[in-house]
């Protein structure tokens, strides 16, 4: 099992759908795709993601395009004053300079973390990629996963998401704290990840990552963008 996370394209956040220029990401990441064996799409059920997705499916013919409502994109805040208090991605560089582990287990306590939404919405996240790996055929036991397909067919499927859900997806799959993640891992739009799974029945196995944060297919876009 071969599993494709793509963040969407670059997006209008007011409107909650792409730009031109997401858009124009889009249909090259969908070129991009269709050499991978694409069976099977998922998406966020936010607007740039769904219509990121809809680019490839239009142009790969793959539908229907199952939608995952847990792989919204994290909030990050308090209350009533988010997305005013900064974001995971900055505070993890803030703590390195500072010498703190990101590695530590105990980071929902550290003073950015503790109580803010986006640990609750990665919590989620985390919780229910276990329960959609199931059905992918994929058990989850204790810090890996055991094959619990019926074949042992080779399958990929492709996941169309967001910045943040899709590191806190990473995160559990691969047992690492999500702001170390959020350290080590920054998605472009439309960049690629693969994850690849063992794919012998009953085996216990711990995921393979075959490729993080590929955008070099919209290079020539974002150079044509920058000299107009």
């Amino acid at each position: 099992m071969r599993i494709i996370i793509v963040r969407h394209g670059d997006p209008n956040y007011e409107r909650d759908c792409l730009t031109d220029l997401g858009r124009k990401q889009a249909e090259a990441a969908a070129v991009r795709l269709m050499d991978e064996g694409i069976e099977k799409i998922y998406s966020s059920c936010l607007g740039r993601a769904k219509e990121t997705a809809e680019v490839f499916s239009e142009m790969s013919g793959i539908r229907p395009i199952y939608v995952l409502d847990f792989m919204r994109e994290i909030r990050f805040g308090y209350g009533e004053a988010l997305y005013e208090s900064g974001n995971p991605w900055d505070e993890a560089d803030k703590t390195a300079t500072e010498g703190k582990d990101l590695l530590d287990p105990a980071w929902r306590e550290l003073p950015f973390f503790k109580e803010n939404a986006a640990t609750q919405d990665v919590d989620l996240v985390c919780r229910e990629t276990d329960n959609w790996m199931r059905e992918l055929g994929y058990e989850r036991e204790g810090h890996y996963y055991r094959c619990v397909k019926t074949d042992e067919q080779e399958h990929t499927v492709a996941l169309f998401c967001h910045g943040g859900s899709g590191t806190a997806m990473l995160s559990r799959i691969f047992n690492l704290p999500f702001p170390y993640l959020c350290g080590i891992i920054r998605m472009p739009h439309t960049a690629i990840t693969i994850i690849r799974m063992e794919k012998s029945k009953d085996s216990k196995i711990m995921p393979v990552l075959e490729l993080a944060c590929d955008a070099r297919h919209i290079q020539n876009i974002e150079d044509d963008e920058d000299t107009e």
